[in-house]
């Protein structure tokens, strides 16, 4: 069973748009007997993917804080719950135990889990792939700031294999499935 790593938004005042895709992502990702390792909430886009997975007989590994955990803020049926110090443990623990990442829609969290396993992508330190599901064009002013990135030389052209962009939860599972590593070496053109 593969254990895909999902970011994605807690808030719950979103179009319901979102959640419809944190749902169908969900049900496909049991259906292919993927496992979830998530931030462990209840709510938002990160409630709708675990129940939607747990709904359909798949498997959610909660990543979540002490702190969190003693605000009521986990799923209530995790199939297993994974309780850190730090949300520098929690996001280590997610990426150590998955084999590759989707990153729906969210605020800044997501972003700066997204971010940064991109840069730890980047130099080496994370080799799996990396999906942005860019649910109604959401992604679409960050892809735009990557570009002007690579085209003002603050990134590498090659850079742009870091990351795969899709549009559908269909797509975003397919593209998990069919990618391998991103390069052998990555280390080799990770200096800017």
């Amino acid at each position: 069973m593969k254990t895909i790593t999902v970011y994605c938004a807690s808030s719950s005042k979103i179009n319901p748009l979102y959640v419809d895709s944190a749902k169908t992502l969900g049900t496909l990702m049991a259906s292919r007997d993927m496992a979830c390792i998530n931030g462990g909430g209840n709510s938002g886009l990160m409630g709708a993917v675990s129940s939607a997975i747990l709904e359909s007989g798949g498997k959610v590994i909660g990543v979540i804080p002490q702190f969190m955990v003693d605000e009521g803020w986990f799923h209530p049926a995790l199939s297993e719950m994974v309780v850190t110090d730090s949300m520098h443990t929690r996001k280590q623990t997610m990426a150590n135990r998955s084999d590759g990442c989707i990153a729906l829609p969210g605020g800044i969290g997501t972003l700066e889990e997204l971010l940064e396993i991109i840069t730890w992508k980047q130099l080496g330190l994370y080799d799996k792939p990396v999906i942005i599901l860019n649910v109604n064009g959401y992604y679409d002013d960050l892809l735009q700031m990557l570009d002007k990135a690579v085209r003002e030389n603050f990134m590498r052209e090659q850079h742009r294999k870091i990351y795969q962009v899709a549009t559908s939860p269909e797509e975003a599972l397919n593209l998990l499935e069919e990618l391998a590593e991103w390069c052998e070496n990555p280390r080799a053109i990770a200096a800017i």
